[in-house]
């Protein structure tokens, strides 16, 4: 039986081509929101985070009701980091929208989600979003996404999928290239005729996957899946296993029901087949597990997570400024905190290593590991973090590393230094083809060579260039690359930055910090242009004598400091380096802060 009040939908898409603000008119047009109500814009990017970088990290649910069905819908990540979450929730849908832009077309990450998407069979509505660029290529990116859906074996019905032409900002669908639309509703009316309402056997046994996790410090872990099978009601027994039997079944019980309306969860006795619902109440349930009727336990096959590829040394502040400035500092603080975040987040991996003032944490990304350090710093903690690394495998016996599928847009004239650039970090290109006035260049590159390079990429293209890259797979070491051509500058002593001998210092390369900033021995306060560090002396004060001379008490004139963001931070640790994360201050560090002590291990080493 299928179930015709009903559709289940994800918008899928890379990052920023418009998902989220899709979502935001379909939320408008179908009358979630009262005529008067005020709604923020994004309005699914619910954490500060998201907000502030302007991107979606963790897939949300939604809903709209359009000519008496209900429609879930499904806000995904578009950032290959958070390609983890794309693929389990793809398991609680019937069909996907994918999102494309009218001026880039298909990019990497769109590549990944569609090909899952086709994987499990579902419909898929092409919307070319962004129609209103005054750069938009109409019909060559419907020509590029057939290429795609061709080039990824999809089958016949699949490359029949209708095509609509969008602009998720004016809220505006049409089914021809030449019209702009007026409203959302040629939108609407495609989902219901052609994303297949979802099968439902009502009166069978209960079965529900669990495809996504959320957590509350309430009601504990919240299991969110579409009900697969059966009824499901409150206070019912049930029994919680997976299908590939790496826990025995368990007995629990249901304590509430939750139903997505509009943005709110509204609490429901019971939900039948196709419903999508968060229940809470089950201790130690997971992504992948079957949610059975007591006594009836068949567990559902559930796609594998792609393992972490990245993994970074999490470790407690040891730094001459520790406890200033955060409010848990200690190794049990941090433990407890990153172990919660598995909780919910089950792309990670922590891992306990000899020491008990440090842990090893693993994930998609760089950016992936740089949002849990920033929700930390917000909580307030204060941490050391080590280099970012890739985790290497050993496969059929020969040692392994991550490689990435990398596509850049560039304008013509930066085509040349960017290919120096990627060359010496080991890439090698697929394709190169001229996408309007811009070169499109896909590369082939090992994980660890995109450490450090964005800051690059941007110098070399004058901020005008776009760079996305998505793990394609495992191949054979290829050799050292290195980390950082340049060195860093190193605070002689403690004290607090003087005008006198930050001036004196700027000469010798770029400064990360200003006049009054507090410094200890062993911080760097910049970078300089040369291989080798060099210890300079900040704090030093003028010598005051009684004698004037014309022009020596001329004011002294500083170069604005670079002040480095996070990921900054991230891409310039070198591998004797640390960055002492705390909630106002960012601090890159020598492992080793005694200068005497690291001339006599380099000392050593030569």
């Amino acid at each position: 039986m299928q179930r015709e009040d009903l559709r289940n939908i994800a918008i899928i898409a890379h990052v920023d081509h418009g998902k989220t603000t899709l979502v935001d008119q379909m939320l408008k047009q179908s009358g979630t929101f009262r005529e008067n109500q005020a709604v923020d814009e994004r309005v699914m990017d619910s954490g500060d985070i998201e907000r502030e970088r302007g991107i979606t990290i963790l897939a949300k649910n939604t809903s709209i009701v359009y000519k008496d069905v209900k429609i879930n819908i499904i806000d995904t990540p578009g950032h290959a980091d958070f390609g983890g979450e794309v693929e389990r929730i793809l398991k609680m849908v019937n069909g996907v929208i994918l999102l494309v832009d009218a001026a880039e077309g298909p990019m990497p990450q769109t590549r990944f989600v569609l090909q899952k998407a086709l994987e499990m069979g579902h419909k898929v509505i092409v919307v070319i979003n962004k129609i209103d660029r005054p750069d938009s290529r109409l019909n060559e990116v419907g020509d590029e996404v057939l290429e795609l859906l061709m080039d990824l074996d999809a089958t016949d019905e699949q490359l029949d999928s209708p095509i609509l032409y969008c602009s998720g900002r004016d809220g505006t669908a049409s089914l021809s290239p030449n019209s702009m639309g007026s409203d959302l509703v040629p939108l609407f009316d495609e989902i219901l005729s052609y994303i297949p309402a979802p099968e439902a056997d009502n009166d069978g046994p209960m079965q529900m996957l669990v495809s996504s996790i959320d957590y509350n410090d309430y009601v504990g872990r919240i299991a969110i899946g579409r009900v697969e099978r059966g009824e499901i009601k409150v206070n019912q027994e049930v029994t919680i296993g997976d299908y590939h039997e790496s826990k025995k079944p368990y007995r629990g019980k249901i304590v509430t029901i939750y139903q997505i309306e509009g943005l709110e969860r509204v609490p429901v006795e019971s939900a039948k087949a196709g419903d999508i619902i968060c229940i809470s109440g089950i201790d130690g349930i997971t992504i992948g597990d079957t949610i059975c009727e007591f006594g009836s336990f068949e567990p559902l096959p559930f796609v594998k997570i792609s393992e972490p590829t990245v993994e970074m040394t999490f470790s407690v502040n040891d730094s001459p400024f520790a406890g200033r400035e955060g409010k848990y500092v200690t190794s049990r603080q941090l433990r407890e905190r990153l172990f919660k975040e598995l909780l919910k987040d089950v792309s990670l991996r922590v891992t306990e290593t000899d020491s008990t003032d440090s842990f090893k944490v693993a994930g998609r990304g760089e950016m992936h590991l740089s949002i849990l350090i920033e929700s930390m710093r917000r909580e307030g903690y204060e941490m050391g973090v080590s280099t970012p690394r890739v985790l290497l495998k050993e496969i059929d016996g020969k040692l392994c590393e991550p490689i990435e599928r990398l596509v850049i847009d560039v304008p013509e004239n930066c085509v040349g230094s960017v290919m120096e650039k990627l060359g010496s970090r080991k890439a090698e290109m697929t394709q190169m083809t001229p996408v309007g006035s811009r070169m499109r260049l896909e590369f082939l590159i090992p994980s660890r060579g995109l450490f450090g390079y964005r800051s690059e990429f941007l110098t070399d293209t004058k901020g005008e260039g776009i760079m996305s890259a998505v793990f394609a797979k495992y191949a054979p070491y290829m050799g050292d690359i290195p980390r950082r051509k340049t060195g860093s500058l190193v605070a002689f002593e403690t004290g607090e930055a003087i005008t006198y001998g930050l001036y004196n210092a700027q000469e010798r390369g770029e400064l990360f910090i200003g006049a009054g900033v507090p410094v200890y021995e062993g911080m760097i306060v910049g970078s300089s242009p040369k291989a080798e560090d060099l210890v300079v002396n900040v704090c030093k004060k003028k010598h005051l004598t009684n004698t004037r001379a014309s022009g020596s008490d001329d004011a002294l004139r500083l170069i604005p400091p670079r002040i480095l963001s996070l990921e900054d931070c991230l891409e310039f640790l070198a591998d004797d380096e640390l960055l002492e994360v705390t909630p106002k201050s960012l601090r890159i560090r020598k492992r080793t802060l005694s200068n005497t002590l690291r001339a006599k291990e380099r000392a050593k080493m030569q």
